[in-house]
């Protein structure tokens, strides 16, 4: 038992208990949520200390630091819950640069009486998708909002990764002639999301697709170094992603309809709710764009790796002075593929 449990002769009932005032106070209450439960889940050496900070050694490179809050309603669905979701998807925005991922901060917000039983499977899970990535939660931060003025439980978290020297990716690396590649089946996580809160059954279960993809992102640059642009095509889909990067890079870009990797259930189900799926946010699929001489190769590299078996050549990047983004249709026609307008799907990440 540690030092502070000891201290409380009671100990929390995660079965029936739930997230009072007190428990954001800064006193016992804190203490003995923090060591009763985020501790025992997310426990590691440096966490263990408890300081207010993190103080680690780093390898040489250059640092690489992104943050990102979660907000997905509901808190759980099929394929993962916030927690897996707020370690995936931070690590994913920290490997997109080529970087390998260290540490992870994690902030909660939490509703005064959400269920503490919610609240342990929700950190829970959080620690296994740490431990499965390599990538601990070093630190982090737990604040209590009155009841009403939250929605059960918010997670901010932060990733610290290093890249190594010589290597470049970025958003406005690229050219024309250039090949846009995906890892995989689009738009898996955001129909997950939507048929959950709207309690649509479909024939086949949609599950989200969120995943840690920085070994992929490792596998793919020790074959190919000069891959020019990675992005996790998140909020916005497909579409806005390369939107995104066709302005960045002050290109444009032209999509095959044929080409593109979607399930028939996904596709089915966007159908019904009226959704085009190249707009459809994902969790556990990249954007690759890389010189042409070298597609094939990284093609063959991402599919041999559990998390890329399923990528494809989609397109190509063209010279284009308005940056559009293009699609030639499965009908041979053609059409832009605009930016998203509005919100198509709230809450989903």
């Amino acid at each position: 038992m540690s030092a502070v449990a000891k201290r409380f002769p009671v100990r929390l009932d995660i079965k029936r208990g739930k997230v009072d005032m007190t428990h954001g106070s800064g006193g016992r209450a804190m203490a003995q949520l923090i060591d009763e439960l985020f501790v025992k889940h997310l426990d590691n050496e440096l966490l263990r200390q408890a300081n207010d900070q993190a103080s680690f050694s780093v390898p040489a490179g250059r640092m690489v630091m992104s943050t990102d809050g979660h907000v997905i309603s509901p808190l759980f669905f099929p394929g993962g819950d916030i927690g897996s979701l707020a370690v995936h998807g931070t690590i994913n925005d920290v490997a997109m640069s080529g970087a390998r991922p260290l540490y992870l901060s994690a902030s909660f917000i939490l509703e005064e009486g959400f269920p503490l039983a919610d609240l342990e499977r929700i950190v829970a899970s959080m620690a296994a998708a740490a431990e499965a990535a390599g990538v601990p939660v070093v630190t982090g931060d737990t604040k209590v909002v009155e009841k009403g003025k939250g929605d059960g439980v918010f997670i901010t978290t932060t990733g610290v990764g290093v890249v190594p020297e010589g290597l470049a990716i970025s958003g406005d690396r690229a050219r024309p002639g250039d090949v846009i590649l995906v890892s995989g089946d689009l738009g898996d996580h955001g129909v997950a999301i939507m048929s959950s809160r709207e309690n649509l059954q479909f024939e086949t279960q949609i599950e989200s697709d969120s995943a840690a993809l920085h070994t992929l992102v490792a596998a793919m640059v020790a074959a190919v170094p000069d891959i020019h642009c990675l992005r996790d095509p998140t909020r916005g889909g497909l579409a806005t992603t390369l939107n995104e990067l066709a302005m960045q890079s002050g290109v444009g870009m032209r999509l095959q309809e044929s080409d593109i990797p979607i399930k028939p259930a996904v596709n089915a189900a966007c159908e019904l709710l009226g959704l085009d799926p190249l707009y459809i946010a994902n969790e556990g699929k990249l954007i690759c764009i890389c010189p042409p001489q070298h597609a094939a190769h990284l093609l063959t590299v991402m599919q041999a790796h559990p998390q890329g078996r399923q990528a494809a050549i989609v397109g190509e990047v063209v010279e284009d002075p308005h940056s559009f983004v293009q699609m030639e249709t499965a009908f041979g026609g053609s059409r832009i593929v605009d930016w998203l307008a509005g919100e198509q799907l709230p809450r989903i990440c």
